[in-house]
């Protein structure tokens, strides 16, 4: 072996194709660094958990049990296992720390808790990072949570995907699930289960399929217990080992809000008619379109004005997917739509539809957003509305991370939805007087050459690729600048903010789609 191979092998981080230094290993697994969009192929076949008998089932069909904690038992839980949930409770879950609280009395060490978000309400977890029972976390980081992660307290490296990311990690058998915790706010004593129906009715299960098809043990948790079939089931009950009924799996009113509210901030309001105003003198907005948008203040207002627009023109949005809310409901209920596929449902609204309305249909992102899937739904979708804590002067988009480096965001869908046909970011210039566009993000979640246009209520940019765009507004009296034009305004009103300083040690690592390594998140260096 030559010295530069030494040398190579034994630097822990490479340089990946856009640029960043990466590690090499994540929690002591080799990894691949990202490669560049579409680049990287996989090989191989999907993963497949054990191969189960009938004859370990109750014939009759019930495979209730008496208590979470027996069915923890009944999985086998120990040492250095991986649980898995999913976060459609929202900040009403009851149920995910539990599952630490009852581990940490059985003295079981070194867990990895996969979910598919974390809420504020699981910020108790923080005491099972502390004691040992959770060794880390694979999966979004909010508040306290991400600062604990940023300041280097948790024992094993965090890795951050997409939701689609998420699902492809499981598929491809680079996460292996030992236990999945999905709760049904409906299920059967068979383990057929559903969103909606009961006191804790959350819409829809949209990000849960793949755990209860890959995990080696599924218990279902719900509060509502009904008789088999528990039909349409989102959980099919074969893939469920056991069932545990509890009093209560959540707060209602956290789980879903009575409604999502519109931004009254007059210069949100502004950029989304500005928004709204790009997509029709761009020529984007049709009939037959097909759209997503948030459930943020801004995303909404956007909704309501391509609401108003679609009606006036006697339009139709082919259908529209979700993250669904009372907006997107109202415009399926009054024609402006054809179908809502659903795969979250973020208000009050929204869960009701779904129970109601058959053309608002439960979408898992199993089925929209997985890239290791034969097509995406995303690349389908005419317009993406998303939102970013950082963009840069070549377009590169942040989310994970603000201009301080602190770990405050999960990926979401995020880097899924930029596989889009037109993805506009409407964002502020500035938030708490640090200007959103920068020389270099903090930390790079998705390329440039995926974000096609940033809009802010001081202007509009348009990413130069796509010159088809700057052509169709050319003459529209639209405010286009460039992005180099309204970051030196920003910095004008605000100054330039002083970037955060770090440490050598990996804290975070931030996967693509594809399952490569885009960017790591390092530990904050506590200034003296």
């Amino acid at each position: 072996m030559n010295n530069q191979l030494r040398v190579e092998m034994a630097t822990p981080t490479v340089i990946n194709a856009a640029g960043r230094a990466v590690p090499r290993e994540v929690n002591g697994k080799p990894v691949i660094p990202f490669m560049g969009v579409g680049k990287y192929k996989p090989v191989g076949n999907k993963y497949g958990p054990p191969v189960p008998s009938c004859s370990d089932y109750p014939d009759d069909g019930n495979k209730v049990v008496s208590t979470l904690e027996e069915a923890l038992l009944r999985c086998g839980i120990r040492d250095g296992m991986t649980i898995s949930t999913h976060h459609h409770l929202r900040d009403g879950d009851l149920i995910s720390n539990k599952i630490f609280e009852l581990a940490s009395v059985m003295g079981v060490k070194d867990l990895v808790w996969f979910p598919s978000a974390s809420f504020p309400c699981n910020d108790p977890v923080i005491r099972y990072l502390e004691d040992g029972t959770l060794n880390r976390i694979e999966g979004s980081m909010n508040g306290p949570l991400g600062r604990f992660v940023s300041d280097g307290r948790m024992k094993g490296t965090a890795v951050l995907r997409s939701h689609g990311g998420r699902v492809q990690a499981i598929q491809d058998g680079d996460v292996k699930i030992d236990i999945a915790v999905l709760v049904a706010p409906s299920a059967d004593a068979f383990g057929n289960a559903r969103g909606t129906g009961g006191k804790s009715a959350c819409g829809v299960l949209g990000y849960a399929k793949a755990d209860s098809m890959y995990a080696d043990k599924v218990i279902v948790v719900t509060d509502n217990l009904v008789d088999l079939p528990c039909f349409p089931a989102e959980i099919e009950g074969n893939y469920v080992d056991y069932v545990v009924v509890v009093d209560s799996l959540g707060v209602p009113e956290k789980i879903v809000s009575g409604t999502t509210q519109i931004t009254k901030s007059p210069d949100r309001l502004l950029i989304a008619e500005l928004t709204a105003a790009f997509l029709e003198k761009s020529g984007i907005l049709r009939d037959g379109v097909t759209m997503q948008a948030g459930a943020g203040g801004t995303s909404l207002a956007i909704a309501v004005f391509l609401h108003e627009m679609l009606k006036s023109k006697g339009w139709k949005s082919k259908f529209g997917f979700g993250g669904s809310t009372r907006y997107m409901v109202e415009m399926l209920e009054q024609g402006q739509m054809g179908y809502i596929l659903d795969a979250q449902a973020f208000d009050l609204d929204a869960v009701l539809s779904v129970s109601k309305n058959p053309n608002h249909i439960p979408f898992p992102v199993f089925n929209a957003y997985n890239y290791h899937s034969k097509g995406n739904l995303t690349s389908m979708m005419d317009i993406m509305i998303l939102g970013a804590t950082e963009v840069d002067l070549n377009f590169n988009g942040n989310v994970v991370t603000h201009s301080d480096g602190y770990l405050l965001h999960g990926i979401g869908g995020w880097q899924n939805c930029l596989h889009a046909r037109n993805v506009i970011l409407p964002l502020p210039l500035f938030r708490d007087r640090i200007p959103v566009i920068v020389d270099e993000v903090t930390t790079l979640c998705g390329p440039g050459e995926l974000i096609d246009v940033i809009i802010t209520e001081r202007g509009i940019a348009i990413n130069p690729l796509r010159t088809d765009l700057l052509e169709n507004v050319k003459n529209s009296g639209l405010p286009v600048r460039t992005i180099q034009e309204l970051k030196d305004e920003a910095e004008r009103i605000c100054g330039k903010p002083a970037k955060p300083v770090f440490d050598d040690k990996i804290v975070a690592a931030i996967k693509w789609v594809d399952g490569t390594i885009i960017d790591a998140v390092r530990k904050i260096k506590q200034q003296s």
